[in-house]
């Protein structure tokens, strides 16, 4: 027949065993299983073991000590500790930095037009395709000229959003002398060709081309493509108080790039 204390170890050296308590503590000791033997063990000061308690046991020499109980696992996991309650005090993570998006709209004239002695010309082109003019030509018995282009919906399609950076593109066709001559912007509060006159506003040298010569990116203020941004203006225009300098660019029918609006922006 098998010797089953064939089957122990040694239990020292093996630092905190765990064990059951087969009696309660009496008289600072009780009756324990440890390693697959039954003990007497001492019970350390403070505390009270019960019988069927897990228990932990320490060896010292021959002799057992229950040095702690061992309690019963929680019936549901902790609750884990709030964001920022670490044990160093736990500072809050900062804020996601804010996303900036940039961007860039091309928008292109619904309109181009020109108004002269009362009502908007249609000699030669379709009216919202015609050159923009500005200025009289000598010994014109008509009057100055005012040449706009409409800009539409398109721009309030980036609502919110802070324009960087605007240009325009345009191209002078023959009329008046063939230097460079400097065309006078207006800013214009309708987005689409009104039945009267259009309305004029903020005034700024405009691009200085000589005839057939072209400008593929003249600037325009940032606060003006703002403004068409959020929807206060609609439009440009050359147009001055004099006769001259007479100047003709050109307009959707004669330059499908005419009066193009460039518009560089971000958010966030």
């Amino acid at each position: 027949m098998a010797d089953w204390a064939d089957t122990r170890t040694t239990t020292a050296g093996l630092g905190a065993l765990p064990g059951v308590a087969l009696t309660a503590s009496s008289s600072g000791a009780c009756v324990a299983r440890v390693g697959g033997i039954e003990v007497t063990a001492r019970v350390v000061t403070g505390v009270t073991v019960a019988a069927a308690d897990n228990v932990l046991l320490l060896r010292m020499g021959s002799t057992y000590w229950i040095i702690a109980k061992v309690p019963a696992a929680p019936s549901s996991p902790p609750t884990p500790p709030a964001a920022g309650s670490g044990p160093d005090g736990g500072d809050t993570s900062p804020d996601p930095k804010p996303v900036t998006t940039t961007g860039k709209l091309v928008v292109a004239p619904v309109s181009t037009a020109t108004y002269r002695d009362g009502s908007w010309r249609s000699d030669g082109s379709a009216t919202d395709s015609f050159d923009t003019y500005q200025g009289r030509y000598a010994g014109s018995s008509f009057g100055r000229m005012t040449g706009c282009a409409f800009y539409g919906s398109k721009p309030r399609t980036l609502a919110g959003a802070t324009v960087t950076s605007a240009t325009l593109q345009v191209r002078r066709l023959s009329g008046g002398d063939f230097a460079a001559r400097t065309a006078t912007l207006r800013l214009v509060s309708q987005t689409t060709r009104p039945a009267g006159a259009p309305t004029l506003n903020e005034t700024t040298s405009g691009p200085s081309l000589a005839v057939n010569a072209t400008g593929s990116a003249f600037a325009i203020p940032v606060s003006w493509a703002q403004a068409m941004v959020d929807g206060t203006r609609g439009g440009l225009a050359i147009s001055v108080s004099a006769d001259s300098p007479y100047i003709r660019l050109a307009g959707r029918a004669s330059w499908s790039a005419a009066w193009t609006l460039t518009v560089n922006w971000r958010r966030g």
